[in-house]
């Protein structure tokens, strides 16, 4: 088949599946963003990055949507000349939903068997929106907002002859009337590659080098915000670093933002470390910034606790390949976390707000490692029977492909 994938980010969450679907004889081709700095093997033709964003003082609640339509009218410009200067005329056409990009592009390949992956659902309530109130409040107009950015995600479903999510958490975030689109797949975790490793080393900014069996809390986010729970980590940092003087704590992450509001000035990560100042021993808490992903690896390996919190919102890739690496994750207790962690069983779940809950387990983990083996060797074991890539994941993803019954 010929088959085209789209993604403003590309590969993102195809950089398994593309590559896959080439080697068993598909004609697989990417259209991405002209701004893509991402490596594939996969060829990628790119299409003009849309205008600065619209001003919402014109646009007012179209402000999404406008931006959105917008790129999907760069997307299909470009997939009319894949279609009329190359002669490129797809079987399947799998994009992402979230950023627009597929939404006319029936109209230049209407013959085409057109998926989505359906990563997350907006609502005003019982999700993100709302959850923190630190963060948050009742303002109507919010709400009118977030049911604005619904827009274009409605419209990809209402398109495509098929989605992907992939986890039943989100998939869910869905309406009903779309649910039955949804097939839900992982994107996979290399577990053949993403072992334990009682040699690992990790080599921290000032030098010093922490390996397996050190006493080491680490926290990973692409970027240190209230959404994946940065403020209540910190802030259960005191107590934990005060009961045990020998602990080190490695936080990695950016400081931009990612999800939700940026800081009132600054970045999230000033902004918490000032109202922690004086009760922190910032000689113990290393902040690497953003490391390649061997270094990411490396720490999971060293890492005698995990912390990984989240709103209700879509699950990190990290959390998962952690675990798979015999990582002890200690998790918010989530939707999206407890889809995959059974508290006890492969890891432990504290309610996200209970700081105190998090210093005390986090300690007692760090006091006694002995006590969790069961727990990271469950942790590995679950991620290896329900996420593993090449024997779960990825034929699950090629047959939702390369079926024509997909639905």
């Amino acid at each position: 088949m010929k088959i085209l994938f789209v993604h403003q980010n590309f590969p993102g969450q195809f950089r398994h599946l593309a590559p896959a679907l080439a080697k068993r004889g598909h004609h697989v081709i990417a259209l991405t963003a002209e701004s893509n700095q991402q490596q594939s093997a996969v060829r990628s033709y790119r299409y003009p990055m849309p205008d600065p964003a619209p001003d919402p003082r014109q646009s007012r609640l179209g402000t999404t949507y406008t931006a959105m339509t917008d790129r999907a009218h760069r997307a299909a410009r470009a997939a009319l000349q894949l279609r009329d200067k190359i002669g490129f005329t797809p079987d399947v056409v799998f994009g992402h939903s979230g950023w627009g990009e597929t939404l006319f592009l029936r109209e230049i390949w209407p013959a085409a068997r057109h998926l989505s992956y359906a990563e997350f659902y907006y609502a005003t309530r019982g999700l993100d929106v709302g959850f923190d109130p630190e963060f948050s409040s009742d303002d109507v107009a919010r709400q009118f907002s977030v049911v604005a950015r619904q827009a274009h995600l409605a419209l990809a479903m209402v398109q495509c002859d098929a989605a992907l999510s992939p986890t039943e958490w989100q998939a869910d975030s869905f309406p009903p009337c779309f649910r039955d689109k949804i097939t839900i797949t992982h994107d996979g975790i290399d577990t053949d590659r993403l072992t334990p490793d009682p040699e690992a080393r990790f080599q921290l900014p000032g030098g010093r080098v922490l390996q397996a069996g050190d006493e080491v809390l680490t926290y990973v986010a692409r970027n240190l915000e209230p959404y994946r729970g940065i403020h209540v980590f910190l802030r259960a940092l005191p107590d934990i670093l005060a009961a045990r003087p020998q602990a080190q704590v490695v936080i990695l992450g950016g400081d931009g933002v990612s999800y939700g509001a940026a800081p009132p000035q600054g970045t999230w990560k000033t902004h918490f470390l000032g109202e922690l100042q004086g009760r922190l021993d910032l000689s113990r808490v290393h902040f690497p910034g953003r490391v390649p992903y061997a270094e990411f690896v490396a720490l999971m390996r060293v890492s005698r606790v995990h912390a990984y919190l989240s709103v209700p919102f879509v699950l990190s890739w990290s959390m998962l390949e952690a675990m798979s690496m015999g990582a002890l994750v200690i998790g918010s207790r989530t939707g999206p976390v407890e889809e995959v962690i059974s508290d006890g069983v492969n890891g432990r779940l504290v309610d996200f707000f209970d700081i105190e809950g998090w210093s005390e387990l986090l300690t007692d983990a760090l006091a006694a490692p002995q006590r969790y083996h069961g727990l990271r060797a469950a942790a590995r074991q679950s991620i290896i029977e329900n996420y593993d890539l090449r024997r779960v994941c990825l034929p699950r993803l090629i047959r939702f492909v390369e079926s024509p019954d997909t639905a």
